[in-house]
């Protein structure tokens, strides 16, 4: 007969690893580490392209002329709080307070959806002003990098959204801890991508360099 999950005693509210606390957890949060070494190689050969191909402009428009930093700024002000929403969460599931886990986590996924929204009217902005995907190749190296992240960050919501519904039935155990603790890290991983998209995409482009 299958272990029935382990719940969070008093004991386990004081221990900051419940997310390894089991060996099938470490081997979780492990396996983890490995897939996302692979998602930095992918992400790296995006960078690449782009680094490539963003003075091919064709007749289209530059970056200079193109960017708002403004906007691409509250974008960013969005998922860099949601990153601190998601720390405040791993906290809270450390001390085995389910309540204040599935609120931070709320929080993390209200951050991510109003990140998405900012960049969906950001990429209607830019086809309104001529600049689709097929403009030209920085354009399609453009949306080709910064679209796989907002993937990401979609898929990412997706996640965490479906561990609230589970938390909510079952509560913290030993079992959920890992998942919660690897989506956390997911969503680190997703947030520090979008910093070196801010600066080499944005910065990099507004400043001409």
């Amino acid at each position: 007969m299958e272990a029935q999950p382990r719940l969070v005693n008093a004991a386990d509210r004081m221990e900051l690893g419940l997310e390894t606390s089991t060996l099938e957890g470490r081997n979780k949060v492990l396996g983890f580490w490995v897939f996302l070494g692979g998602e930095c190689a992918l992400f790296a050969s995006l960078f690449a392209t782009y680094l490539t191909l963003r003075g091919q402009t064709l007749n289209g428009p530059t970056a200079k002329e193109l960017f708002h930093l403004p906007l691409v700024g509250v974008a960013t002000l969005f998922l860099l709080t949601s990153s601190l929403t998601g720390v405040l969460g791993i906290n809270a599931m450390h001390q085995g307070r389910r309540r204040s886990l599935l609120r931070w986590l709320g929080v993390t996924v209200l951050l991510g959806l109003a990140f998405l929204a900012v960049q969906v009217v950001e990429f209607i902005t830019y086809v309104g002003e001529g600049f689709g995907f097929s403009t030209s190749a920085f354009s399609s190296a453009f949306y080709a990098l910064v679209g796989f992240h907002g993937g990401h960050v979609a898929f990412g919501v997706i996640w965490i959204s479906i561990l609230m519904l589970q938390l909510k039935k079952s509560g913290i155990t030993a079992r959920k801890a890992p998942k919660v603790f690897i989506a956390s890290l997911y969503w680190h991983f997703v947030d520090v991508v979008w910093v070196f998209i801010f600066t080499v995409v944005y910065l990099m482009g507004i400043m001409g360099i």
